[in-house]
């Protein structure tokens, strides 16, 4: 038996105290760059898929790091070609941002088949590279969240 996607998800902002951030190159569509992201297994709260996530996605354990919830969240249209992945009449997603504040930039463990390549740039630099408008968004963001800690 199939079992869909369920249509909320996280998205992590991995990056450093002077706002060096985290980009992962997605492997199904290489060129497109993006933060940290993922939905919610049955049953699993908003943080412990900020963890699975980050650890599946780059082997960090973003337990040992400040992992915070920015209490931000984005709705979405899901693209066409990943839909089949969710219930059928499912078109949305809710993406919840968290942010996980490592002490530098750092190499990490891909995940083969979902990732190609990292990279570490400033925040504005991130900004403008990822696909995601939600993942701009957040990046835009980063500067107050520094901050506030």
């Amino acid at each position: 038996m199939k079992t869909h996607k369920i249509p909320i998800s996280v998205l992590v902002v991995i990056y450093t105290s002077d706002q060096q951030a985290l980009l992962l190159e997605r492997a199904d569509h290489p060129g497109y760059w993006q933060s940290v992201t993922g939905s919610c297994d049955p049953g699993e709260s908003l943080r412990q898929t900020a963890v699975r996530e980050v650890r599946e996605e780059t082997g960090l354990d973003a337990e040992k790091y400040a992992l915070r919830e920015w209490n931000l969240q984005y709705e979405f249209e899901i693209f066409e070609e990943w839909r089949h992945r969710y219930a059928p009449g499912v078109t949305h997603n809710t993406e919840h941002v968290f942010g996980l504040e490592v002490p530098a930039p750092m190499d990490v463990a891909l995940a083969p088949m979902e990732h190609l390549n990292y990279m570490w740039l400033s925040r504005e630099e991130a900004a403008k590279k990822v696909f995601s408008w939600t993942n701009a968004a957040a990046l835009e963001k980063l500067p107050q969240r520094v901050k506030r800690g």
